[in-house]
């Protein structure tokens, strides 16, 4: 059974969901902010290079992603279809997210999976935190990444260009994490 180190991220996000409380002080629009799963990120080498955290707000999904010392330029950042990231080359996590059928990227005409991300620019120092939106009906996203095999979130070496099926010509996967539910889904 794998253990998840808490960080003060993963710290303040367990237990915003276990107290029901928002993460920051600051309002979220008068909606409870509730931290549905989170998980630790590990390099190729099994390293931690970060975190992430699955919220909600009534039907709006985010995930708080914060890297430390990762390695700069445009990174691709993807949902896999499978809880897995068995290393070194993280094809254990399968292929993106992709409940619907769709093409690959925000470009294609028949696009996108649920798990097409948009493109991280990780700085020089390779620290960076941010808030990514994640589309579609809550229910429905929680339910598709909570599903029997889970979901792993992945970071690849360059680019997605957002059109190229099945994922975006991003490169090998350099970093992943798989998502552990820590609230009960609100189905």
């Amino acid at each position: 059974m794998k253990m998840l180190t808490l960080t003060p991220l993963t710290l303040a996000a367990a237990l915003s969901a276990c107290q029901g409380e928002p993460e920051s002080s600051e309002p979220q629009n008068s909606a409870e902010l509730t931290a549905l799963a989170i998980t630790s990120i590990a390099d190729r080498d099994g390293n931690e290079v970060g975190e992430a955290v699955l919220n909600r707000t009534d039907d709006r999904l985010t995930i708080e992603l914060e890297l430390s010392q990762f390695e700069s330029g445009t990174k691709a950042f993807h949902l896999h279809s499978v809880g897995r990231c068995d290393g070194p080359d993280f094809k254990s996590a399968g292929g993106h997210l992709n409940p619907d059928g769709k093409s690959h990227g925000k470009l294609s005409a028949d696009g996108q999976h649920l798990g097409d991300l948009p493109n991280l620019e990780i700085p020089d120092d390779g620290n960076v935190r941010i808030q990514i939106d994640i589309a579609g009906r809550a229910d429905a996203v929680v339910a598709s990444i909570d599903d029997q095999d889970g979901t792993a979130v992945m970071i690849h070496a360059g680019p997605d260009d957002y059109i190229s099926d099945p994922a975006g010509a991003a490169g090998p996967r350099i970093a992943c994490g798989v998502l552990e539910f820590v609230a009960q889904p609100e189905i």
